[in-house]
């Protein structure tokens, strides 16, 4: 693993992306200061300069593109994970953003290249809030720090999480570990097999649901629709939660 640090830039992720072919595989880019940090679904990342970590490992291993979304399980599970080993609960809100009880705490963008049906490369960005104390641009956020009610060193959080992620990506080898991996990320899932309110974002409809957990072909999510009594396979942005 080899780690370059930066002072300040926009993004970890774009710069990942612009120098691909410079990068070998398990390279990390870490700042301190991001300028225009990017989130899920086209939203900002925010967090305080030298406060937190926002980091992007490079991953150039031959993925089935049918795969892919075991790279969610792989990173939400090393940051879960890593939380665990400071005593605390994590779950994770489907697809990968990492929560302590209904406040955030991580939040995850993969960006991947293709070539045919395998990946070409991976670059997974991750945003963990560790000393920040304040959020005042979030009414959702906790940090480690608020959690634990001290300080912690960035970089020890750093290798925590990316040396757990990297020993998470050697169980894609095996079907067996495949499996465990994928039934822990279920039994971590934000509200599973609880009853919530959730809405379709193809039909407009609101409805009483349950999540069950994800379909171990493709990754989509699993809700058991309370009103048509019928388990229903949610992608990524056809279904949103009602917080």
């Amino acid at each position: 693993m080899r780690i370059i640090r930066f002072d300040s830039i926009d993004s970890t992720n774009s710069e990942a992306l612009r120098r691909l072919p410079e990068f070998d595989d398990m390279t990390v880019l870490w700042a301190l200061e991001q300028t225009a940090g990017r989130g899920q679904r086209g939203n900002s990342w925010f967090s305080a300069p030298g406060e937190n970590l926002t980091f992007s490992v490079v991953l150039k291993r031959p993925f089935r593109a049918a795969d892919a979304h075991f790279l969610n399980y792989a990173i939400a599970e090393a940051v879960a994970d890593y939380l665990s080993s400071h005593g605390i609960l994590a779950s994770v809100k489907w697809p990968n953003d990492v929560y302590i009880g209904k406040n955030k705490i991580s939040g995850i963008l993969i960006e991947n290249s293709l070539v045919g049906d395998h990946l070409a490369a991976s670059v997974v960005g991750v945003g963990f809030n560790v000393n920040q104390r304040e959020f005042p641009q979030l009414a959702n956020a906790t940090s480690l720090s608020r959690c634990t009610g001290k300080a912690h060193d960035l970089e020890e959080c750093l290798n925590g999480i990316v040396s757990r992620f990297e020993m998470n990506l050697s169980c894609l080898d095996s079907p067996r570990d495949r499996a465990l991996l994928l039934g822990s990320y279920s039994n971590h899932l934000f509200r599973k097999d609880q009853t919530f309110r959730y809405r379709d974002m193809a039909s407009g409809e609101e409805f009483w649901g349950k999540i069950e957990g994800v379909d171990p072909e493709d990754g989509r999510l699993r809700i058991n629709n309370m009103s048509r009594h019928q388990i229903v396979l949610y992608r990524f942005k056809e279904v949103s939660y009602i917080l």
